[in-house]
C-alpha cells in the first residue's frame, strides 16, 4: 500500500512539473512580442513599409549603413522601438542611454524621422522586422553583390558562371563514365579469361588490344570534341557580347587623389554638397575647385598654398591658373539612354548608395553597379514608389488600390522604352 502511494504521490508531483513547464513556456512565448502580429496582412503591409523607408540603410539580417533589425523587439522595449523609428533624434537628443549608443556606434549618422507613419504602420512594419522573410532577399542582394557583381541580364536567365559550371559538370562526367567503362572493360576480361569453355576465336576477341588511335579518329569522337570546343567558343563569344560597354567596377586614376572615404565617411560631408546638380537636374555635376576651396581655405591656418599636401596644391594651381580639374568620369552611360539624377533622388527618394554602392566607404571610386538595361528595369520593376505626402500620385494609388501588390515604378510607365530612349 505504502509502495502504491509512493507511486501516486511521484506521478502527481511529476504532472504538476509538466502543468508548470507548459505554463512557463506559455508564458515565455507570449512574453516574446503579444502586441507584434505575426499575420501574413500585417508581415505584407510591413514589407510594403520597410521597402518604401527602410531599405536603403537597413536589413534584417545583417548591418548596412544602419544595424540589423530582427530581433529589435527583444532588446528594446516596444514603445521604445516605436519611438526611435518615428523620430530617433528626440531620443538622442534627450540623452536616451540606448540611442545615444547607436547614434555614436553608427558613426553619428541621422536617421530620417518617420512621423507619417501611424501607429498601425509602426506595428505593421514589427511585424515584418520580427517575422518577415528569413531569407531577407535584400540582404541576399546584397551579398550577391558584393561577391559577384550585379547580373547583365534582366534576371530571367542562367547567369553565364553557372553555364560555364554545367559545361565543366558535363565533360568531367563524361570522363568517368569513360574510365568506369574502361573498368568494366577490364574486369569482364580477366572473368572471361578464366572461363574454360571459350575457344581460340573468342579469346583472340576478347583479349584485342583497343585501338585508342582509331578512336581519336573515329567519326563519333571528332563530333563530340568539335561539339564542346564550338560550346565553349560560343559561350566565350556570348560573355564577350553581355560585357560591351559594361565598365562594373572600372575605377580610373584622378588627376587628385581624393578620397570619398575620408570626406563623406569621416568628415560626413553630403553628396549633395559637392554634386549640386543632383537634386535639380539631369547631372550630378562635377564639383568645380572653388566648391573644394570652400573649406580648403578656412581648414588649414596658412596662406596659399605653401604648407600643404601636394595633392591640395593641385587644386590651389588650378584657382590661380582659372583651369578646371579634369575629373575622369567613372560612371557613363550610352548616349542613347537618358537619365535623369533629380527625377530619383529628389521625386523617388532614392539614396546615392542606392546605385553607387557605399560610396562613403571607397577610398578609389568605382562603379558599383552593373548600370545596364537589365539592371535599370529590374530596379523598376521593384521599386515601389513613395507616395505619401505627394499629391501627385493621390489618383495613381487610387486607382492601383484595388491590386493586392504595392504601387511600384513599373505601374506608372517605368518599362515604357520612351521613358529611356527618345
Amino acid at each position: 500500500m505504502s509502495i502504491k502511494r509512493s507511486i501516486l504521490g511521484v506521478s502527481i508531483r511529476v504532472c504538476h512539473l509538466l502543468v508548470l513547464i507548459f505554463l512557463f513556456s506559455g508564458i515565455q512565448a507570449y512574453a516574446v512580442d503579444p502586441e507584434i502580429p505575426d499575420s501574413e496582412e500585417a508581415i505584407s503591409a510591413g514589407q510594403s513599409i520597410f521597402n518604401a523607408n527602410c531599405k536603403t540603410c537597413h536589413r534584417l539580417d545583417q548591418k548596412l549603413v544602419g544595424p540589423a533589425l530582427r530581433g529589435v523587439t527583444d532588446r528594446r522595449e516596444l514603445d521604445w522601438a516605436k519611438q526611435f523609428i518615428t523620430n530617433s533624434q528626440v531620443l538622442v537628443q534627450g540623452g536616451d542611454a540606448d540611442a545615444v549608443a547607436l547614434f555614436k556606434e553608427f558613426n553619428n549618422t541621422v536617421m530620417p524621422s518617420h512621423d507619417f507613419l501611424s501607429d498601425d504602420d509602426l506595428t505593421n512594419l514589427l511585424s515584418y522586422i520580427e517575422y518577415g522573410d528569413k531569407a531577407d532577399p535584400a540582404a541576399a542582394e546584397a551579398g550577391a553583390t558584393a561577391e559577384g557583381g550585379e547580373a547583365t541580364g534582366s534576371g530571367g536567365g542562367i547567369p553565364n558562371e553557372y553555364l560555364t559550371i554545367i559545361l565543366v559538370v558535363l565533360v568531367i562526367v563524361l570522363v568517368l563514365v569513360l574510365v568506369v567503362l574502361g573498368l568494366i572493360v577490364s574486369v569482364l576480361t580477366k572473368y572471361m579469361n578464366k572461363s574454360e569453355n571459350l575457344d581460340e576465336d573468342d579469346k583472340e576477341f576478347i583479349n584485342q588490344k583497343t585501338d585508342y588511335k582509331g578512336i581519336f579518329k573515329s567519326d563519333g569522337m571528332i563530333i563530340i570534341v568539335t561539339a564542346i570546343v564550338l560550346a565553349f567558343v560560343v559561350k566565350t563569344a556570348i560573355n564577350g557580347l553581355y560585357t560591351v560597354g559594361v565598365q562594373q567596377g572600372y575605377a580610373p586614376s584622378q588627376p587628385i587623389a581624393y578620397s570619398h572615404e575620408l570626406h563623406a565617411g569621416q568628415y560626413e560631408i553630403p553628396c549633395q554638397y559637392c554634386h549640386t546638380g543632383v537634386e535639380i537636374g539631369k547631372s550630378a555635376n562635377i564639383p568645380s575647385a572653388n566648391i573644394c576651396m570652400n573649406c580648403h581655405m578656412h581648414i588649414q591656418n596658412v596662406e596659399g598654398k605653401e604648407g600643404v599636401s601636394p595633392e591640395i596644391a593641385k587644386i590651389y594651381d588650378a584657382v590661380d591658373n582659372n583651369q578646371p580639374i579634369e575629373w575622369v568620369r567613372v560612371h557613363n552611360l550610352p548616349d542613347l539612354a537618358y537619365f535623369n539624377h533629380s527625377q530619383h533622388v529628389a521625386v523617388g527618394g532614392i539614396e546615392c548608395q542606392t546605385c553607387h554602392g557605399p560610396i562613403e566607404e571607397m577610398e578609389v571610386v568605382s562603379q558599383h553597379s552593373a548600370l545596364t538595361m537589365g539592371w535599370c528595369i529590374d530596379c523598376h520593376r521593384n521599386t515601389e514608389i513613395t507616395t505619401q505626402g505627394n499629391e501627385y500620385y493621390d489618383k495613381l494609388v487610387q486607382l492601383h488600390s484595388e491590386s493586392k501588390d504595392a504601387l511600384k515604378v513599373k505601374d506608372i510607365g517605368g518599362l515604357e522604352c520612351a521613358k529611356c530612349h527618345y
